[in-house]
């Protein structure tokens, strides 16, 4: 790729022509640009000879933009009005500390985002920053001030507080189970359409460690369909096509609104959970201290729904 200053021209001539093409005069342009007409005349012909074709057609005290003139002036116009934007955008943002938060895509859509504008409602000079990844290390990038990631609890370098433990049950749409039929055990779910997860982090437990936890050694049943998104499963599941595993509280809100029930009274717990993490090395800032206390004082008081064990 060339580079931009070797086949730019310079700014102030881009200024000129647009203000004289706008304007339909050089004298107008001179005026609103402060300068004198000579110099817009001066800086239109530095610009036409940059560019090999004239830009304008000059007659007494009258100037018409000429073909090449008219299509030059719709991109320089909408080129200069981004850019003043833009500019407008960068002086106009809070000068203050920006907060910026990783997690993966689960916990960023299915439970940060419904509840963060509470945060923000109570914290608006605290601008969030949030990086959704399913890549642990971009969720630990060094400008990341908290990560909610999942895991065993150990990262070096890094201070963790459990937000809250994994729990891992069937859910379903009751438009499913009612086609389906009850689900009484959890050797049933081999006959059912089971929603897999197509996922690169190993410690994410699937449709087999689930059944295998609960003593079933049969084929895991049909599985037609494999995602690479747990939103996409959840979404699926709630659609009535099939069964998915729900991790709770990332599917609690869906089972208070009846989109999703749980189809039999058996859950998996493992030894994994999600942490909000920061940087030892790093004194958090009383914002990301704020977001953290908020983010487990909301993991606390979410409540249990649907069966228990």
């Amino acid at each position: 790729m060339q580079s931009l200053r070797n086949t730019l021209p310079p700014l102030e001539p881009l200024v000129a022509f647009e203000a004289a093409a706008r304007l339909g005069s050089f004298t107008l342009a001179a005026d609103e640009l402060n300068i004198t007409q000579a110099a817009v005349s001066q800086r239109i012909r530095t610009l036409e000879r940059a560019l090999g074709t004239a830009l304008f057609e000059r007659a007494h005290r009258a100037v018409h933009l000429t073909a090449q003139g008219l299509e030059y002036q719709h991109t320089v116009s909408m080129a200069l009005t981004h850019l003043a934007n833009a500019t407008r955008e960068i002086r106009a943002a809070p000068q203050g500390p920006r907060l910026t938060v990783a997690a993966d895509q689960s916990i960023a859509s299915m439970w940060l985002m419904p509840r963060l504008p509470k945060f923000l409602e109570r914290h608006p000079k605290a601008p969030v920053r949030l990086i959704a990844s399913d890549t642990e290390a971009d969720c630990l990038a060094g400008d990341v001030d908290l990560a909610i990631i999942h895991g065993a609890g150990h990262w070096p370098g890094y201070r963790a507080v459990c937000l809250f433990e994994e729990e891992v049950f069937p859910v379903c749409s009751p438009d499913y189970l009612e086609r389906s039929g009850p689900i009484g055990t959890a050797a049933d779910l081999t006959g059912s359409v089971l929603l897999d997860l197509e996922d690169a982090n190993w410690n994410w437990i699937n449709w087999r460690m689930w059944l295998t936890e609960e003593g079933v050694d049969l084929p895991a049943g049909q599985r037609p369909l494999r995602i690479n998104s747990y939103p996409l499963i959840i979404e699926a599941a709630r659609n009535g096509q099939g069964v998915a595993l729900g991790w709770r509280h990332l599917v609690d809100d869906a089972l208070l609104d009846g989109s999703l029930v749980r189809p039999l009274d058996r859950a998996v717990r493992t030894r994994f959970g999600y942490y909000i993490l920061w940087p030892e090395a790093r004194e958090l800032s009383s914002e990301a201290a704020s977001l953290r206390d908020w983010a487990l004082d909301e993991g606390r008081a979410q409540p249990l729904h649907g069966h228990e064990d």
